[in-house]
């Protein structure tokens, strides 16, 4: 009998060894609600000829799921700096405030906290390296804008791999002598990769084998002012670095020098479609996160009892509304749309900096090409009227441009974007952020903890709880 017990004493102990979490993927999909992930799918069943059905992303297939509150310390909806620090530290704070509490104390982030345990840290995203959601994670500052000082933050922070678009002004803005972030962080110990390339080189560089890697895209005009973002899916184009390649590149790289590891990956462009109203890019931004997801799927299939992979959003963007009239949806129209709604206004502002007063057939012309009007999206005569209204008002300079969160977009090739919304039957209700609540998937070692409704206080508790670091 006691040969039993000891039995069944010794394999209750060796499942809850077996079920610590050594390797966290923590996927935070910045602007992304519940609808931009359903949108997401229910597009690519309509193009599948399954409208009734749903091709699934990765996130979804996860056996453990739920939702959570995004709220502010000081405002009911919040900041993508307020969030990411709630979801970097578990703490609120207030709106623009990154890494210090309400009263300016500083939060000790997951992150710093694993990292001083002897952890691997990887922080990367499809946006600036020194933007507000990677940012929460390591930089402590009252306001997000501060980017050179976030990036000095960066280079000090000691983490092991970061990857994105770059850093905002790597020369810096506002200091009297501001060093040149790149070679700080060389001087730091880190190895510049510009692009997926010359990482994968650097990777089996005996030279560089003792540095830690910052990997950027290869150069500075690929739709980029500086190092803002990497190109949309809907407009990228060969050679472009990927979200996927960042997080194959660093999977590698942390598994050679550390047992256990941490890496938060952020879709940081989903947000920017949805500030744009922009729901074809949008839906390229939710899937082209989850082709990046499939690399951590594929590790975690490896090490299934001593992987966590987690997926939420710091906030909605955009009200993003599935339906504006009747009980139909029609997302297959979103398939003509060739670029993103940036793009679309560059190619239009290039037409009126040519011409001056381009005509209305060239401007259809555009509309045609690039998303389809007329050509395959059928339009009415009142929409055509809709549309020469508004060249009419740019042509006779009475309206021009719309001004969004991170560009400011010609009013006529805005103007398209809305129409084939309107005809996919697809509704914006802001072009801010909303209160809406925002998914949580899980799947792997101590997933079971994030079921149900959570404030997104709650997030970073129980991925300590899963990971056993800190009870």
């Amino acid at each position: 009998m006691k040969r039993i017990l000891f039995i069944a004493l010794w394999a209750a102990i060796s499942l809850c060894n077996f079920a610590q979490a050594k390797y966290v993927f923590y996927f935070i999909g910045d602007g992304m609600g519940h609808n931009q992930v359903l949108s997401a799918e229910m597009y690519r069943s309509a193009l599948a000829g399954e409208p009734l059905g749903r091709v699934q992303t990765l996130m979804t297939t996860f056996p453990y799921s739920g939702s959570a509150s995004t709220y502010s310390k000081s405002n009911g909806i919040t900041d993508s700096a307020a969030a990411g620090t709630c979801l970097a530290t578990g703490s609120k704070t207030t709106n623009g405030t990154l890494g210090l509490d309400e009263k300016g104390n500083k939060l000790t982030t997951i992150a710093e906290d694993l990292k001083a345990h002897g952890w691997g840290v990887g922080i990367m995203t499809t946006v600036a390296i020194d933007h507000a959601t990677p940012a929460a994670f390591y930089a402590h500052v009252e306001k997000r804008n501060e980017y050179y000082k976030i990036g000095k933050q960066l280079c000090n922070s000691h983490f092991d791999f970061f990857g994105g678009a770059g850093f905002h002004y790597p020369e810096g803005k506002h200091d009297d002598k501001p060093e040149n972030l790149y070679r700080k962080a060389e001087q730091a110990g880190y190895v510049i990769a510009h692009g997926y390339d010359e990482a994968q080189a650097l990777m089996s560089d005996s030279a560089a084998q003792d540095k830690k890697m910052i990997l950027v895209q290869a150069t500075d005009d690929q739709g980029a002012k500086h190092g803002d973002n990497l190109p949309y899916a809907i407009d990228r184009k060969e050679g472009d670095l990927t979200l996927a390649q960042i997080v194959s590149t660093a999977i590698p790289f942390l598994e050679e020098r550390y047992e256990r590891w941490f890496m938060m990956v952020e879709g940081g462009m989903i947000d920017y479609a949805c500030h744009g109203d922009d729901a074809a890019t949008s839906i390229g931004e939710v899937w082209d996160m989850d082709e990046a997801m499939q690399q951590a799927y594929a590790f975690y299939k490896q090490h299934p009892e001593e992987t966590l992979i987690i997926v939420t959003a710091d906030h909605e963007t955009g009200g993003l509304a599935l339906g504006n009239s009747d009980y139909t949806l029609h997302l297959d129209q979103l398939q003509y749309q060739k670029c993103s709604s940036w793009a679309l206004s560059d190619q239009i502002q290039k037409l009126f900096d040519d011409n001056k007063k381009p005509s209305w057939a060239q401007v259809q012309a555009i509309y045609m090409e690039q998303l389809g009007l007329w050509t395959e999206v059928e339009l009415t005569d009142e929409e055509e009227d809709e549309l020469k209204a508004t060249y009419k008002s740019v042509i006779e300079h009475k309206s021009k441009d719309v001004k969004t969160m991170y560009k400011t977009i010609n009013k006529l090739g805005d103007a398209g974007i809305a129409m084939l919304n309107k005809k996919a039957h697809v509704g914006w209700t802001t072009r801010a952020h909303s209160a809406h609540a925002v998914p949580i998937f899980a799947i792997g070692a101590g997933a079971q903890y994030f079921t149900g409704w959570h404030d997104n206080t709650e997030i970073v508790p129980l991925i300590r709880k899963a990971i056993k670091e800190y009870n």
